[in-house]
C-alpha cells in the first residue's frame, strides 16, 4: 500500500474571536496553488483508489479539489486525521483486515505537525520533528506488505508545492 500524506492548502489565518479553528477555509491563492499542485499530480499520472480527509474546512476543500480532478472518484471523512488524531486509531481502523486491503494507493489529507508525526512513526518509528510538509505539499510513503508499518515503512516523496505548480 502507498500511503500520499497531503497538506491542506494555504487557509484563512485564526482568528480567536471570530471563527473557530474547525471553520478556517481556504484562501482565494489557497484554492489556486492546490489546484495548480492537483494539475501537476495528475499529469504525473497519479491515481488514488481513495481520498481521506480530516473532517476541518480546510481539509475538506482541499479533497474537493483533488477530486475534482479526477485524482479519485471516491472519498471519506475521517476523524483519525484532525489534527488532534492519532497514528495509531487510524491504523486499527484503516488497515483492519478486509477494509481497505484492496486499496493499493491511499491519499490523506490533512494538518502540520500531524502529517509529518506520522510520516517519521512510519519510517523511523517515532516522530523526530525532522520533516517538513509544507501546505499543499505531499509525502509518499510504501506500507509493508505483512506485518507492522510502524518504523518499517519506505518514504519516496516528499515534494514541496513550488515543484508542483
Amino acid at each position: 500500500m502507498e500511503l500520499y500524506l497531503i497538506r491542506h492548502g494555504i487557509a484563512e489565518e485564526k482568528q480567536l474571536d471570530i471563527k473557530k479553528d474547525e471553520e478556517r477555509s481556504l484562501t482565494k491563492e489557497g484554492r489556486q496553488k492546490t489546484e495548480k499542485v492537483a494539475q501537476s499530480i495528475k499529469k504525473l499520472g497519479l491515481q488514488f483508489e481513495i481520498i481521506v480527509t480530516s473532517p476541518l474546512v480546510r481539509a475538506r476543500q482541499t479533497a474537493e479539489i483533488l477530486l475534482a480532478t479526477g485524482l479519485s472518484n471516491q472519498w471519506e471523512e475521517s476523524p483519525h486525521l484532525a489534527p488532534n488524531g492519532h497514528i495509531s486509531s487510524w491504523l486499527n481502523y484503516w488497515l483492519e483486515p478486509k477494509k481497505y486491503a484492496q486499496k493499493t494507493q491511499i491519499a490523506l489529507v490533512g494538518h502540520e505537525p500531524c502529517l509529518s508525526d506520522w510520516a517519521e512513526i512510519l519510517v523511523w518509528g517515532e516522530a523526530k520533528d525532522s520533516l517538513v510538509l509544507k501546505k499543499a505539499g505531499m509525502i509518499g510513503i510504501k506500507l509493508p506488505e505483512i506485518g507492522s508499518p510502524l518504523g518499517r515503512s519506505q518514504m519516496f516523496w516528499l515534494t514541496p508545492p513550488k515543484y508542483l505548480q
